[in-house]
């Protein structure tokens, strides 16, 4: 299930797709699509988990978010699967992670560590 929300990033209103997905087990939970990618033919989505406001939860600090694979589902609309194949998922990762990630100075975090470090010290 997928449902459209709105927020405000610079000064402009943007669309946020929220999806709803259901695990092995039933239960349910709302995703942020962050990223969508083809890769020989085919589709993917990376997603964030969100809380019930909306907001991305932090689930580890290195910004983790799942990959599916975009198929065709029985009634004509699309669903997401798990990517079963090892170097597939390998592959479209590294895309993703080099297209959400290349803003992120990763240097300068690390600098910013030693300098609180240092401060903890004193």
């Amino acid at each position: 299930m997928q449902e459209n929300n709105f927020d405000i990033e610079n000064g402009e209103e943007v669309e946020i797709e929220i999806y709803t997905l259901t695990d092995e087990d039933g239960k349910e939970s709302d995703f942020e699509l962050i990223g969508r990618n083809d890769l020989g033919g085919q589709s993917y989505v990376a997603l964030v988990p969100v809380g019930e406001d909306g907001e991305e939860i932090d689930e580890d600090e290195e910004g983790g978010f799942v990959i599916l694979k975009v198929v065709d589902g029985e009634n004509g609309e699309e669903e997401f699967i798990e990517i079963e194949d090892d170097e597939e998922f390998d592959k479209i990762a590294d895309i993703f992670e080099d297209e959400l990630f290349e803003d992120v100075d990763y240097d300068e975090d690390e600098e910013n560590e030693e300098e609180d470090d240092d401060e903890d010290d004193e």
